[in-house]
């Protein structure tokens, strides 16, 4: 049961611990159709604090042998430090405490919506990476049509070589396949035309191993930017450099354009009611799915958005615990040794 269980960074995020511990609750309540048990969920953060908040919520019932555990962190480590310096200053952080507790094998995930340099170094050098894979990548999945696409890496690695891109592509064709239910996942390779010889030497270098792993990657070629919006592979492809830049500009681009229609309708007095748009809301809105994976590294990661409410933080615990019991690392590790 513990290797199964949820370390949360309850002192992450810029609305923690309210949205973190809110969150926790929902996803553990008796009324959600996908309810987790609150056994799974290890609360890492201000022990005091922590059950002040749950207390006041009158929840404090959920703490206990039946419910969610505790362990107390100390230090907490802002959004805008410097990752290496908190790190190495602050040594009982929530996020240094959910590694720990991985490590320990009181866990077998990290969740946490805390600063994503702090997550990404703590996890990488405190958990170290899966046999086979060299360096770790971050997987964020959209549904943009309505079919999940998984893009990576949105930001881990700032330079990349073939070799990782190539891992990159296994890891989240796994992850695609076992999570989220593609049976087989197509990968594409980002980039600016969809001839093998456009692109970067990075991509130009890439293609060919891509191409070279035949049925087993089900790779589709290259792929542009506005084929993600066309479901031309379930599986996209990239340095973490144009990954992250790639990540913010849908993000920013899709509520930008939402708040536009809503100005739109309201200045013609169309007739609309606020749930006209729940659908389109909930294919761009960043708290629906919840967090991205840190594919390869030894245990669950998952790294909320930093402003996530407590139905992006449910969202978060849902997609760790989903990995968990799909044994995707497992998975990962059989997928590279096939390469």
């Amino acid at each position: 049961m513990l290797d199964q269980r949820i370390a949360l960074d309850v002192m992450g995020g810029d609305l923690a611990p309210d949205a973190t511990l809110n969150g926790a609750l929902a996803l553990c309540g008796e009324s959600n159709s996908r309810a987790l048990d609150p056994r799974r969920v290890l609360l890492v953060g201000d022990e005091s604090l922590i059950r002040a908040k749950l207390t006041a919520l009158g929840a404090e019932h959920r703490i206990g042998p039946n419910g969610f555990a505790i362990q107390h962190a100390s230090e907490v480590i802002g959004m805008a430090e410097s990752p290496a310096a908190a790190l190495r200053a602050k040594p009982d952080s929530s996020i240094a405490g959910c590694v720990g507790a991985v490590k320990r094998g009181l866990a077998g995930a990290v969740v946490s919506m805390g600063n994503t340099g702090a997550v990404v170094g703590a996890c990488t050098l405190g958990l170290g990476t899966l046999e086979g894979v060299r360096r770790p990548a971050i997987a964020v999945t959209l549904s943009l049509t309505g079919r999940p696409v998984t893009l990576l890496d949105m930001g881990a690695n700032v330079a990349a070589k073939p070799q990782d891109l190539l891992q990159f592509a296994a890891m989240g064709a796994v992850y695609a396949r076992d999570c989220l239910g593609v049976a087989e996942p197509r990968v594409g390779l980002l980039n600016i035309g969809s001839e093998a010889s456009k692109g970067t030497d990075l991509l130009k270098e890439a293609h060919p191993l891509f191409t070279a792993q035949g049925a087993r990657l089900n790779f589709v070629g290259n792929v542009e930017g506005n084929d993600i919006f066309h479901s031309a592979a379930d599986v996209v492809v990239t340095d973490g450099f144009t990954g992250n830049v790639v990540l913010k500009l849908l993000e920013g681009f899709s509520g930008f354009m939402l708040q536009l229609v809503l100005q739109e309708l309201r200045s013609h007095r169309a007739e609309w009611t606020q749930d006209a748009l729940t659908k389109v809301r909930r294919q761009i809105d960043y708290a629906e799915y919840g967090g991205a994976l840190l594919l390869g590294v030894n245990g669950i990661v998952v790294k909320g958005h930093g402003r996530s409410d407590a139905n992006a933080v449910a969202n978060a615990i849902h997609v760790a615990a989903r990995a968990l019991d799909a044994r995707v690392n497992q998975h990962i590790v059989a997928g590279l040794r096939a390469q």
